[in-house]
């Protein structure tokens, strides 16, 4: 019989890779505990992405100052035999002491910027190096193909229908929020609305309808069910057969008080289908009734629908956007860039890194649009917009987080900011971000050193 499973795994100290805790203990073995300073960036854009937008920092400072190994992870570690009673005790009494500086989430940035800094003791930075990335990694990625989404969907509201294909729990409540500070309306995760306090919207599935037999009856139920949100599936068997029926049952309805909000297409050629529908809608009177696209949903189907005009008034986007399926992963490090209060890099075949605590600095074109950005050393103070804010100190925060709501206003505000070019789904040519003559000089400093 399998030991019971730990309870919360997304929140276990164990949540690591294996060199983490073998590092740690070989560093405490030499006595190596003094300063480290980690930085996290992504190397390149994936494929067609000309942005990325800063998401998860939230989840990354929950985790830190939680920081903590359980009795039974001890024991657990202590059972294996590849661990000394020297690192277990130091993981006994462990939490995180260290500073962090980050972009706020939101926050529009580039290749070889860094998102996020950490300084603490190198034990305690080298643990936590696995989950902070694998934070910031999904929640980013997803929240830059919403944001996608929301460019070319031009205000019309979007909707997060990713849950049952998402990887697993954490990626479906993480995709629903990430998707929501990229500028999604709502989402129908309802773990995400209790937990976020994010809108929930949601219809019907199509066994409903199959389950009554009749689809007159199906649409008749579910409207007395849901008097202030009946949202109608109509392309089960015949989509505009289906949209002839609700404008009758509309009549009968309205006697009731109850009026038909909207009805949904799930299949098909959906703008066809929408201009049909539409028609009917409105021969019937029902020109308040509003029409919801989903099925098979991304930013270029999107881009497409709305170029030919389908009246459709909202869309429900679920596995394209809650997997990134076209770009399903960042090319993200979280690399050492001083200890001890010496700048190191690592200058790897094509994996070269700029060393030292640095900053990123934004200038902006005289329309508002984004220009280009400086990344610097932290001492190197320029007349720029400094993006990495101090966000915790020795192991806490200095203030309160930024709720949901204010971080999506900052995201949709640094949407505003992309020029043209960068809007756009195709590739454009890359951001200007600069590396400073300050951080070029440290790194031949270094060089020389090494």
């Amino acid at each position: 019989m399998e030991d019971a499973p730990i309870m919360n795994p997304s929140a276990s100290a164990l949540l690591t890779d294996l060199y983490e805790l073998t590092m740690a203990q070989a560093y405490l073995e030499q006595g190596m505990d003094g300063t480290a300073v980690f930085e996290l960036f992504v190397r390149k854009l994936p494929a067609h992405r000309n942005f990325l937008v800063a998401a998860g920092l939230e989840q990354v400072l929950d985790f830190l100052s939680r920081l903590h190994f359980t009795k039974e992870e001890l024991v657990w570690l202590d059972q294996s035999g590849r661990f000394s009673a020297g690192l277990l005790h130091y993981l006994e009494t462990l939490k995180f002491t260290g500073d962090v500086d980050a972009m706020p989430e939101g926050t529009l940035f580039f290749p070889h910027e860094p998102v996020l800094r950490i300084v603490a003791p190198l034990p305690q930075a080298q643990l936590v190096e696995s989950r902070v990335m694998n934070l910031l990694n999904f929640q980013t990625m997803v929240a830059s193909k919403a944001a996608r989404a929301v460019l070319v969907a031009g205000g019309k509201p979007l909707i997060d229908f990713g849950l049952r294909r998402a990887h697993g729990a954490e990626a479906g409540l993480f995709a629903a929020r990430a998707s929501y500070l990229a500028g999604f309306a709502g989402t129908a995760t309802v773990l995400a609305g209790m937990t976020y306090g994010i809108p929930l919207y949601g219809t019907m599935a199509h066994s409903f309808v199959q389950a009554h037999g009749d689809e007159t009856l199906a649409f008749e139920h579910f409207a007395h069910s849901q008097p202030d949100n009946v949202v109608l599936l109509i392309d089960t068997y015949d989509t505009e057969a289906a949209v002839s029926k609700v404008v009758l049952l509309a009549r009968t309805l309205k006697a009731t008080g109850i009026t038909i909000k909207g009805v949904r297409l799930d299949s098909g050629d959906l703008a066809d289908h929408a201009r049909k529908v539409r028609c009917i809608l409105d021969e019937g009177g029902l020109l308040q009734t509003q029409i919801l696209a989903s099925g098979n949903l991304d930013e270029y189907r999107l881009r497409d629908l709305i170029h030919v005009g389908a009246p459709i008034d909202s869309f429900a986007v679920g596995t394209a956007m809650t997997t990134s399926s076209d770009a399903p992963s960042l090319d993200c490090a979280y690399k050492l860039q001083e200890y001890a209060g010496l700048p190191c890099r690592k200058r790897s075949e094509g994996k070269v890194t700029w060393p030292g605590r640095k900053q990123v600095y934004r200038y902006y074109a005289n329309d508002g649009h984004v220009d280009h950005d400086i990344v610097t050393t932290l001492d190197d103070q320029r007349p720029g917009e400094p993006l990495l804010q101090p966000v915790m100190k020795n192991g806490c925060r200095p203030a309160p987080s930024p709720g949901l709501a204010e971080l999506r206003r900052h995201a949709a505000a640094q949407l505003g900011q992309l020029p043209k070019s960068l809007r756009s789904l195709e590739p454009a040519p890359a951001y200007d971000t600069r590396i400073s003559t300050a951080l070029q000089s440290l790194a031949q400093t270094v060089d020389r050193r090494i």
